[in-house]
């Protein structure tokens, strides 16, 4: 009796360890999740975008006139002051050079010029003599018309031919001047550019004065360069003056107006400035995004709140833009990851007795990170955080910590 009472007793053992050992592994372990307690908060939506400060008046310098702009002494961030600075000094540009045709058509018309000036000396030289030759009859005429040896018709005649051949002299002469002038306009055809930089020292320049006070913001070329008329040269502006500009999507756009809060952020400093909504650009414009996507964008503009904080910003500078667009410090929130649709209602898990019940609640406000529960929700419950497909209503859960 004594080895079967222990044969019984051993093999109950064995039978005993086989059951718990089966129990225990069809039994269900609870989920580990991760729980967050349900407080009240503060809860700030906003519309994020990136944007760049730019000077509110940005003026362009450009060339008036076809030339050679010497060399830009200045410097980006140089002050200059309004009509007082020169900024930029325009010189007339170098001739082209000639082709072997075109040289031996200028050359050519030089020969003609040089040819019609001879002709119109010739031609001043028998006008003088004809003009001292009515002169000369003119006194004699007057020196007889005393004696009475002519009549005053005799006289009358001489005058008259003496002032045509005057007359006929100073034409001769004028005539002589234009073809002067055409001998110099035909050799001035010939000019090469050598000639040219060499009288470039004399030459009487255009300069270039700054409209308004305030900062070189950016030049184009420093170096000396040959311009057409209108190039841009330089742009100046008072840095001192910045605003901020942001291009937001349309629909987001609508949903921002003048006064509103700014928050601006990721600019490089201490900690985020205060901006306010100026102007809500009343036209859109299409723009790709870096995926290739087609988007309707509107320009916003902002302005800084305070004359303080932001004086290391400068034209062009990224910063990043948060438009509030609804702000309490008191409110019943959750992360926005524990929320999911079950069928029209927004829904989440509520941990009660190690369990997880699911809750349909009522979702407001929302930002990226957390959003307003208005209904379904009391403070002081746990609830589940980026629940997987494992949890379900009823499922016993752990959390994770």
């Amino acid at each position: 009796m004594n080895a079967n009472y222990k044969r019984i007793v051993m093999w109950a053992a064995i039978v005993g360890i086989i059951v718990t050992a089966l129990a225990l592994s069809f039994t269900p372990r609870p989920v580990m999740v991760d729980l967050v307690e349900v407080e009240p908060g503060p809860l700030v939506v906003t519309l994020d975008e990136e944007g760049e400060t730019r000077v509110h008046d940005v003026y362009t310098l450009s060339a008036p006139v076809a030339g050679r702009v010497q060399r830009i002494d200045r410097h980006v961030g140089d002050p200059v002051t309004a009509n007082e600075t020169v900024l930029a000094q325009i010189e007339p540009g170098d001739p082209s050079f000639l082709d072997p045709r075109s040289e031996a058509q200028a050359r050519a018309a030089i020969q003609a010029a040089a040819a019609a000036r001879d002709l119109a000396a010739a031609a001043v030289k028998d006008a003088e003599a004809q003009y001292e030759f009515a002169r000369a009859e003119y006194a004699r005429m007057q020196e007889l018309i005393v004696e009475g040896s002519v009549s005053k018709r005799d006289l009358d005649t001489a005058e008259r031919d003496f002032k045509a051949r005057r007359a006929g002299l100073d034409t001769a002469r004028a005539a002589l001047q234009v073809r002067s002038y055409e001998l110099e306009l035909a050799r001035a055809q010939l000019v090469s550019p050598l000639q040219t930089q060499e009288s470039r020292e004399n030459c009487d320049c255009i300069p270039i004065t700054a409209p308004v006070s305030g900062r070189v913001l950016q030049i184009s070329d420093r170096s000396e360069r040959v311009v057409r008329e209108g190039d841009m040269l330089m742009q100046i502006g008072d840095p001192n003056d910045l605003e901020i500009v942001v291009d937001y999507l349309s629909m987001d756009a609508v949903k921002i107006q003048a006064g509103q809060r700014v928050i601006i952020d990721n600019w490089g400093g201490a900690g985020p400035l205060e901006g306010r909504v100026r102007l809500i650009e009343p036209f859109g414009f299409l723009k790709v995004s870096a995926l290739g996507i087609e988007e309707q964008r509107v320009n916003v503009i902002i302005d800084f709140a305070s004359d303080e904080g932001w004086e290391r910003l400068g034209h062009g500078y990224q910063v990043e833009s948060r438009v509030v667009l609804w702000d309490v410090d008191d409110i019943l929130t959750v992360p926005l990851t524990a929320l999911f649709r079950d069928g029209e209602n927004w829904a989440l898990f509520v941990e009660q007795d190690g369990r997880a019940r699911l809750r349909h609640v009522k979702a407001g406000q929302r930002n990226g990170i957390i959003a307003e529960i208005s209904d379904g929700l009391k403070a002081g419950e746990r609830v589940v955080v980026h629940p997987s497909d494992r949890v379900a209503d009823g499922v016993r859960i752990a959390s994770r910590d």
